[in-house]
């Protein structure tokens, strides 16, 4: 199986698990006399069987991230690591833009003037590096999940 079927795989079973919490939820009370839908005890023994493959799963996923290398020598867990701090500092700057970028009105004179604290065309140049990083870390990431076998 190629990592990205186990990745596919994984949110299927974080799904199921989802769905069991659910079910669980659902048929834990009963007025009485009245039986529930589906048994509880059933369920508990799914949710054992499926958090299990999960384990697994997860496992196999980690130590395949761990070993598998890019043409530059970073591991697949390096790569996550960068795209997703990536993501959150482009996510900050486009905020910080959004702030710096907003005019305020002024109806007078009188009125206080408002001014961006901050270069608004190299901060957009900056979060637009980071997108294109972003997006090149993405798919060395996705070419590496659809030719690495699992581990």
């Amino acid at each position: 199986m190629k990592l990205a079927e186990a990745l596919k795989l994984r949110a299927d079973l974080n799904t199921r698990m989802s769905r069991l919490r659910n079910r669980l939820v659902v048929n834990s009370k009963v007025q009485e006399g009245d039986s529930p839908s589906e048994d509880p005890e059933e369920l508990l023994v799914e949710l054992e069987e499926v958090s299990g493959q999960l384990e697994e799963l997860i496992w196999r996923i980690n130590t395949t991230n761990c070993s598998t290398v890019d043409a530059d020598g970073r591991t697949l867990t390096q790569l996550i690591a960068r795209r997703d701090a990536l993501i959150q500092k482009e996510s900050i700057l486009r905020d910080l833009l959004n702030s710096a970028s907003n005019r305020v009105d002024r109806y007078s004179r009188n009125e206080i003037a408002v001014h961006s604290t901050v270069d608004v065309r190299e901060i957009r140049r900056q979060a637009d590096a980071l997108s294109a990083e972003i997006r090149r870390t993405d798919n060395t990431i996705q070419e590496l999940n659809w030719t690495t076998e699992l581990g």
